[in-house]
């Protein structure tokens, strides 16, 4: 026989939200996976010209999540058996875990709201600069096949743009039309890279941040009746 009365159902609730929070991590780390090998991302982000690499902000931030989601999971599988077995020592560090993976949640919160514009103004300068590059020696070199151009290809059949903004993208199409380029994609578009770069970037942030929301809610509430539990226990008669 252990806990009884109000202290029972705050046990039950609490492995519910462990059930959740060990969910939510799973969720989390199938997320930081896909991001990891999305194909848009990965195409862009493993390019490389002149011994420059694309910008890694996004893909440190990503592994991250991957070891947050792991770390969930085990955590809310210590919650879940630590309230079923009523074990304050189980509790107490659940408790623990909670309280450093919430401060950590809050402090990459913070660093990832002052930054998140980084990665996308990272890899715009990473592009322009390919960019300036392959037009350069595509125009006074006379080759189209150059590293500088196929790197450019991949950024402009990845994201369906051309140019980095409406007059160079209209400029790109019309010198890939005279036979002087090979850049822009098969497809006509007069959308440039630079807005497909911060609308890719920033769909993917606003993802994480929605993820991060809804664990910090379900973290609140689990160290409260965790708390809660831990003292039923001790102040219960059979204990």
């Amino acid at each position: 026989m252990g806990v009884e009365g109000c202290t029972k159902c705050i046990k039950y609730m609490l492995f519910f939200f462990n059930f959740i929070f060990w969910l939510a991590g799973g969720v989390i780390l199938g997320v930081a996976l896909w991001l990891r090998h999305d194909p848009k991302t990965s195409n862009l982000l493993e390019l490389e010209l002149d011994g420059a690499h694309a910008p890694s902000t996004f893909y440190i931030s990503v592994h991250i999540l991957i070891a947050v989601g792991a770390v969930m999971m085990v955590v809310g599988f210590l919650g879940c058996y630590g309230a079923i077995q009523e074990s304050q020592c189980l509790l107490g560090t659940f408790f623990a875990c909670l309280v450093i993976l919430f401060a950590c949640e809050v402090a990459a919160g913070i660093w990832g709201f002052m930054h998140k514009d980084t990665v996308s103004k990272e890899m715009i300068n990473f592009y322009d600069s390919v960019y300036e590059k392959a037009m350069a020696q595509s125009l006074t070199e006379n080759d189209k096949k150059t590293a500088a151009a196929s790197v450019l290809k991949v950024f402009h059949e990845t994201l369906d743009c051309c140019g980095k903004g409406q007059g160079t993208s209209f400029f790109t199409q019309f010198t890939d039309k005279l036979g002087l380029t090979d850049i822009c994609p098969s497809a006509v578009t007069t959308v440039d890279c630079h807005k497909r770069i911060n609308d890719l970037f920033t769909d993917k942030i606003y993802q994480i941040g929605i993820a991060a929301l809804v664990v910090a809610v379900i973290m609140i509430f689990e160290m409260i009746f965790s708390m809660v539990l831990c003292c039923g226990i001790r102040n219960s008669p059979v204990y």
